[in-house]
Formats: C-alpha cells, sequence, structure tokens
C-alpha cells in the first residue's frame, strides 16, 4: 500500500521555468543534490478557472533515466497561455533503492516577468520553485 511506503523528504532537486529567445518559455529538472536521480518520471498538467469556467490541459508524461548530480534537463517547453492556470509537476525518482515523491505546483500568474531570478546552470532568467 502507498501509506506504508516511506517517501523521504525531497531536497536539492528544483524545477524551473526558464524564459529562453523570442519569448519562449521551458521547464528544467535541476539536480544540485549530491546523488545522481535515476528513473526520475515526471507527469505534467495544468488545471483552473478563466471567466468562470472550468479549464484543464492534457496530461504529458516524460522520462529522464539519470541525472546526474550538479545537471539539469529539459522536461518540456510551456505555453504563456496557461500560465493563468496552476501547473502541476508530479516528479517521482531513485537514488539508489530510495523511492523520491515531491509535487511542484507553479500557482496561477506565478511565472511573471517580476518573479524571474538568474539560474546560474542555464544561464538564464527563469521562475525558481523548491
Amino acid at each position: 500500500m502507498k501509506k506504508d511506503i516511506d517517501f523521504p523528504k525531497v531536497e536539492d532537486v528544483y524545477l524551473t521555468v526558464v524564459k529562453g529567445d523570442d519569448d519562449l518559455w521551458q521547464v528544467y529538472m535541476l539536480n544540485r543534490n549530491s546523488n545522481m536521480l535515476e528513473n526520475v518520471m515526471i507527469t505534467s498538467k495544468g488545471y483552473g478557472r478563466k471567466n468562470g469556467r472550468e479549464q484543464k490541459t492534457s496530461v504529458l508524461r516524460h522520462m529522464i533515466p539519470k541525472l546526474q548530480s550538479g545537471e539539469y534537463a529539459l522536461i518540456e517547453p510551456i505555453d504563456p497561455g496557461v500560465f493563468h492556470l496552476n501547473n502541476e509537476y508530479w516528479v517521482s525518482f531513485f537514488i539508489g533503492n530510495q523511492l523520491y515523491d515531491k509535487k511542484y505546483i507553479f500557482v496561477p500568474d506565478s511565472i511573471v516577468e517580476d518573479n524571474l531570478i538568474y539560474i546560474a546552470e542555464l544561464g538564464r532568467k527563469g521562475v525558481l520553485h523548491q
């Protein structure tokens, strides 16, 4: 049963939404952990309301076989047209034989110019989710 599985706290693994060239935005995973992450599985979806109507995006699934310490990986491009939604990324991975699991949610309108910080690994500005 899931309730019987011990999920330790995820530390030093981040998601960031980065503004690229030509106003294209991309979602990256950063491994600032001292360990390699293996079998990284990510599901992404958007959900919320606009003008009183419920909106949601398709659920996308991504797999990263290995992410070394200090490395980053592109998860997916993201359209600014969904920034008004909750953009949820559910991340699961192994360090050794231990399973880790964390949900990252970029809340509505959090992906804005005012929230951009410099992301050293990428050499660009982005919104960092811890």
